[in-house]
């Protein structure tokens, strides 16, 4: 198929590669050339806009940081008009962006107004499993929508699910989120804890993995320092899902609890960690350093 694909951070990029794997021609639209360097190395064509890469395409995927974007993309901005107006032709538009359940609506219902089908269809999964090809899709859309997107999904991911109407997708992930950032700054409490305590963390970890303390964070994505290889730990926290973009996504779950009046004590209490945790400035760090805010003295007595 030929597939415009916009927005090429740590999560597009890879599953950009994933669809050019697949056999697909794929052409790119990104604001940072390197990433557009990187992906031609990989057979892909560029464009000069979002308007030209999508303009021909049968398919359209976004990923964006938030619903400011999305809402630029396709509705357009300051008079200028976006992807629902320029073109001619309709392709199936998909947007695997986290969002507010909102913003995905008022697209979406903006595409069908115009004759689009529109899905919402954000990720889980990490960069990990974008370059894997392993991703968690969770689509919001129409039952016809989804089944003509899911061939091309299953490209990139190994689990997709029809959470239901437009922006059920959002309202998932944004509820997924929620319960990670809970889990990430419990898990690094935790550990904190037992190392203040006198443990080796390896050996700390390794028995909460095997017992009731288990969880994906802590068995997947370890928050300490040399204790998983590879993990973004590992790598001074560098690459990965952002602190900023957790800080955003735990954003969406208080105005989602506020607008539903329901109540997130945990999810409020892990909203407040990231945001200090990122206005202490490890915003572009990945969200698992918020172990360094447990280890604050260590980090001071390092510098």
């Amino acid at each position: 198929m030929n597939i415009a694909f916009i927005g090429l951070g740590n999560m597009g990029a890879p599953m950009a590669i994933n669809l050019l794997k697949a056999g697909h021609d794929v052409i790119v639209f990104d604001l940072v050339e390197e990433t557009i360097q990187a992906l031609e190395a990989e057979g892909a064509s560029r464009a000069e806009s979002a308007e030209v890469a999508a303009s021909g395409a049968e398919v359209v995927i976004s990923m964006l940081p938030a619903g400011a974007h999305v809402q630029s993309l396709y509705l357009g901005r300051d008079g200028a008009p976006g992807l629902l107006d320029a073109l001619d032709s309709r392709p199936l538009l998909i947007d695997s962006s986290t969002i507010a359940p909102d913003d995905a609506r008022l697209v979406g219902a903006a595409a069908a107004e115009r004759g689009f089908t529109y899905l919402d269809a954000p990720v889980s999964g990490g960069v990990g499993g974008a370059k894997a090809g392993t991703l968690t899709f969770i689509v919001g859309g129409d039952e016809a929508g989804f089944e003509q997107g899911k061939p091309l999904l299953e490209a990139m991911g190994k689990n997709i699910f029809h959470a239901g109407e437009s922006g059920a997708g959002q309202v998932a992930k944004i509820c997924n989120n929620m319960l990670l950032g809970i889990l990430m700054s419990g898990t690094a409490e935790a550990l904190a804890l037992g190392v203040k305590n006198g443990m080796d963390p390896a050996v700390l970890s390794e028995i909460m993995k095997q017992s009731s303390g288990g969880n994906w964070a802590l068995n997947v994505y370890n928050p300490w320092p040399g204790v998983m290889e590879g993990s973004a730990a590992s790598r001074d926290y560098q690459g990965g899902f952002l602190t900023d973009l957790m800080a955003k996504d735990l954003g969406l779950a208080w105005e989602l609890a506020l607008g539903s009046k329901s109540s997130v004590p945990m999810g409020s209490q892990a909203r407040n960690l990231f945001a200090l945790h990122s206005a202490q400035g490890s915003g572009q760090r990945d969200f698992s350093s918020i172990q360094t805010l447990y280890r604050q003295g260590e980090e001071q007595g390092k510098k």
